[in-house]
Formats: C-alpha cells, sequence, structure tokens
C-alpha cells in the first residue's frame, strides 16, 4: 500500500472534520490504522511512558505519583498559541473541562489537547518544542 503524505494529511484532517476516531486501510499486503482522541486523565495513568527524550530532571516521586495527561498523538508539543503569546497553562493552574491545555503538532497540522475533567495542574512535564510519543506524559495533575 503505497500512501503520500498529502493523501495522510488529507485522511487526518477528514478524520477531525468528520469526528471519525478510527481508519483502516488493508490492501493485501499492509495495513495501515489511524487513530484520534483525546486519553483521559484516568486512562492516561495506564498508558505506556514513551517518550523519546526524557522530560527536566524531576523529582522521582512525583514522576509516578497523580493522575497524567498524556499526549494522544506522535508531534512536537507546544505550550502556548504562538512564541509572543503566555502559554495556555503552567505549575498550580485550575482547569475545567474543554479548556485547551497545549496544542501538539502532527503532520502539520495543530491539534489542541483540551482538559478531559476540571483539574488543577501540579506539574508541565515536557518543554515547549520537544517532540513527544504516543501516550508520552504531557501534565500531572489533581484532578477536583
Amino acid at each position: 500500500m503505497e500512501i503520500d503524505l498529502e493523501r495522510l494529511r488529507e485522511l487526518m484532517q477528514a478524520m477531525g472534520e468528520f469526528d471519525v476516531t478510527r481508519v483502516e486501510l488493508e490492501d493485501e499486503e499492509e495495513r495501515l490504522v489511524l487513530e484520534r482522541g483525546h486519553v483521559a486523565p484516568a486512562a492516561a495513568v495506564s498508558a505506556p511512558s514513551a517518550t523519546p527524550n526524557p522530560p527536566p530532571a524531576q523529582d522521582a516521586a512525583s514522576e509516578d505519583e497523580g493522575d497524567f495527561i498524556t499526549s494522544p498523538f506522535v508531534g512536537t508539543f507546544y505550550s502556548a498559541p504562538s512564541p509572543e503569546l503566555p502559554a495556555f497553562v503552567s505549575a498550580g493552574a485550575e482547569v475545567t473541562p474543554g479548556q485547551t491545555l497545549c496544542i501538539v503538532e502532527a503532520m502539520k497540522l495543530m491539534n489542541e489537547i483540551e482538559a478531559e475533567q476540571a483539574c488543577q495542574i501540579l506539574e508541565v512535564l515536557i518543554e515547549n518544542g520537544q517532540p513527544v510519543e504516543f501516550g508520552a506524559r504531557l501534565f500531572r495533575i489533581a484532578p477536583r
């Protein structure tokens, strides 16, 4: 199955436009599965951490304690809508469901990651501009 990047971008964009969470394409030799969506914090706790570059040095206890919001995509983490604007959230922030927390750019598409529930941001675990893998921990939170 040969698929060019432009066709892949179109598929990803269409998934967002039509609120499709999973697409499977298969031929005799290959299979392609695209999935999208927000990872709920409760599910994020059990999601594997696959960060290629470890986050900045942190207290080992904080790394394992609490709930986490993880990246639903492989991409690049952005803490603000643009370099000259402040971060969407910082440590100590109280957030509400649906509030934008960050952006993960995947295939030139800017995907806003929103809070699934009311919570307090205890730590921002990724630096602005850092690459992230699917399931990488972005924020440590305390549900409200």
